[in-house]
C-alpha cells in the first residue's frame, strides 16, 4: 500500500504536548505502522477496548465487527491477504485534528486477490485517541464496490 503520512509539527520546545499534538502524533505513528504491516506496533496503539465500526458485510472477509486491540490490528494483514498488495493504493486528502479527535478524508483503491476485480472509492477515518491509545475507529467507505469487487463472476447472485 502507498500512503504518504502528513508530517507532524513541533510545538513549542519544551512545553507538554497538547492533547491535538498528541493525538496527531499517534495517528501519524498509527499510518506509519499500516504503512509498514506491523501487526505488533499496530496491537500497541489500539486500547484494550475499541469502538470499531466498519459497516459490516458477510461478503467481505476483513469487512467484520471488531472490538480488541489484536482483532482490530488484525484488520490491516487480513486486507493485505486477500488483495493484492501492488495494487493498493490510498490517498490523504485531509488530516484535521480536534483535540482527542482526528478524520482523515482520502480516496483507496486495490484489487481483490481471489477474483483478480478492483475496487475504489472515497474514504472518511475518524480515529479517538485517548491516554496515546486510538480508543475509537470509525471507517467509512465505498462498501458497495467493494462487496462487488469480492463477488466471483461465475456465480449468479
Amino acid at each position: 500500500m502507498s500512503v504518504t503520512p502528513p508530517t507532524l509539527t513541533a510545538s513549542s520546545a519544551g512545553a507538554a504536548p497538547s492533547p491535538a499534538d498528541a493525538t496527531r502524533a499517534v495517528v501519524q505513528e498509527f499510518l506509519a505502522a499500516r504503512l509498514a504491516g506491523d501487526t505488533a506496533r499496530l496491537t500497541a496503539l489500539f486500547a484494550d477496548e475499541v469502538d470499531w465500526l466498519l459497516a459490516e458485510n458477510p461478503a467481505v472477509p476483513w469487512i467484520r465487527p471488531r472490538s480488541t486491540a489484536a482483532e482490530c490490528a488484525a484488520q490491516s494483514a487480513e486486507l493485505m491477504e486477500h488483495t493484492v498488495p501492488e495494487d493498493a493504493r490510498a490517498s490523504v486528502d485531509a488530516f484535521l485534528v480536534d483535540g482527542v479527535d482526528a478524520v482523515l478524508t482520502g480516496h483507496l483503491s486495490g484489487t481483490v486477490r481471489a477474483t483478480g476485480r478492483s475496487f475504489e472509492g472515497p474514504f472518511a477515518l475518524r480515529l479517538t485517541v485517548e491516554d496515546g491509545r486510538i480508543t475509537r475507529h470509525h471507517l467509512y467507505e465505498n462498501s458497495l464496490s467493494i462487496a462487488e469487487a469480492v463477488r466471483d463472476r461465475t456465480r449468479r447472485a
